[in-house]
């Protein structure tokens, strides 16, 4: 049994609602705390004084100067298992390309989908462990990863095996998703229904023996798949014991229409969600996840946080991290700069980041200090929480822990 501390102020995130608005008076602050831990969990969060008094035969972590320690934090949406880079996209977007545009000269995500599949599982592995690392630094010690630049059966095997090999020398906890349905892919030969077909036969069976990813995700979208075509295919992704996720109402609202009716885990994206698509969502148990990294890097507007909350939604906040629309994968600054516009509570962005991420994993053993749950912790060097915000990503941890151990 171990007691971390003392630390100047602990925020266990424990007993906050898992859906709807959170005021800042809502949150627990332990001033002078400490943290038990045995076998990575938390034992207990108190008084450090306390503890150590209560617990004489702990081992004792000493934490020096003044440290606000939270959760580690969850990234519930990334695509960090790329080859290449898409910074001439980026260049053209800036100077007032249109989408169809930067695609027709040969940019987009077929451009990632030719530069991942030129890549060996080997480089993919050593490219998304670099990314993984940099998010372990900044306090995510828990990360969603897609594949979706495959886009054909050993090309998608391929990325979930680079996936699972970061994930077994990674500090981090990796949780894979199974995105084939990216977009249509240009050398299929076949119309969209055809192709979705063919991964539900070909890859997603392959998926389940290998047990590569225990989550399908697809792109609802007039670029990518449509509302009945998605319906169908993630049914029977569902009926293979798979859970479901949707990129929904990016550019036009319904893909969400069609997460909450397949009891998806999470909607995400949502920029473009009516006030009809919330309140489908506030009914469900689908999470609803924010991705502001897509609209700063595509220069378009937030999704509504603040009414998904005001209306009772549970929201998430996740970086969208790739080589296209989301390319910065900084998931704190992003939540900063998306609260400061929707006029989320310091509450609000934390729940989104920790306990409410990870509901949109479908994990209930993280995202708060609490007794039996992970000790996945990080640590700012600041005497009050409300500096974490307030400098908007640039103050980073200055200790992480996975379950209990210092990194």
């Amino acid at each position: 049994m171990k007691l971390t501390g003392p630390f100047t102020q602990i925020l266990p995130l424990a007993g906050l609602p898992l859906k709807g608005a959170i005021a800042d008076d809502q949150l627990q602050i332990i001033t002078s705390g400490g943290v038990l831990t045995e076998n990575g969990l938390v034992v207990e969060v108190g008084n450090f004084e306390k503890l150590r008094k209560d617990h004489p035969k702990a081992t004792t972590e000493e934490v020096e100067g003044d440290q606000v320690l939270l959760p580690g934090f969850i990234d519930c949406h990334t695509h960090i298992c790329f080859a290449g880079n898409r910074a001439k996209d980026y260049a053209m977007r800036i100077a007032g390309k249109s989408y169809l545009e930067i695609a027709r000269s040969g940019g987009g995500i077929w451009d990632s989908v030719t530069q991942t599949r030129g890549a060996t599982q080997e480089q993919l592995v050593d490219l998304l462990a670099q990314r993984v690392d940099r998010h372990l630094k900044d306090g995510v010690t828990t990360i969603e990863v897609k594949s979706g630049y495959g886009l054909s059966v050993e090309q998608e095997l391929k990325q979930l095996r680079a996936i699972r090999a970061a994930a077994e020398n990674s500090q981090a906890d990796l949780v894979a998703t199974c995105l084939a349905a990216h977009i249509l892919p240009k050398d299929f030969g076949g119309p969209a229904s055809e192709y979705l077909e063919h991964i539900l036969n070909n890859l997603l069976p392959k998926i389940k023996k290998e047990n590569l990813a225990g989550r399908v995700d697809i792109f609802i979208e007039d670029s990518a798949f449509n509302a009945s075509n998605s319906t169908c295919y993630l049914s029977v992704a569902k009926q293979m014991g798979f859970d479901i996720t949707v990129h929904a109402d990016q550019f036009t609202p319904g893909g969400s229409e069609v997460a909450v009716k397949a009891g998806a885990v999470s909607a995400d994206h949502l920029e473009a969600s009516t006030e009809k698509e919330i309140k489908g969502l506030v009914a469900s148990v689908t999470v609803a996840v924010a991705l502001p990294g897509a609209s700063l890097g595509l220069g378009i507007g937030f999704a509504p946080a603040r009414r998904l909350l005001d209306a009772g939604a549970c929201l998430a906040i996740a970086s969208d991290w790739n080589p296209g629309s989301a390319p910065m994968g900084d998931l704190l600054m992003q939540a900063s700069i998306l609260g400061a516009y929707e006029k989320l509570t310091t509450a609000e962005t934390f729940a989104a980041l920790t306990y409410r991420a990870a509901k949109a994993l479908n994990l209930n053993d993280r995202g708060t200090l609490q007794k039996g749950s992970l000790a996945d912790m990080q640590a700012y060097p600041c005497k009050d929480h409300r500096q974490i915000l307030y400098q908007q990503g640039k103050l980073k941890p200055a200790r992480v822990w996975r379950k209990g151990e210092i990194l």
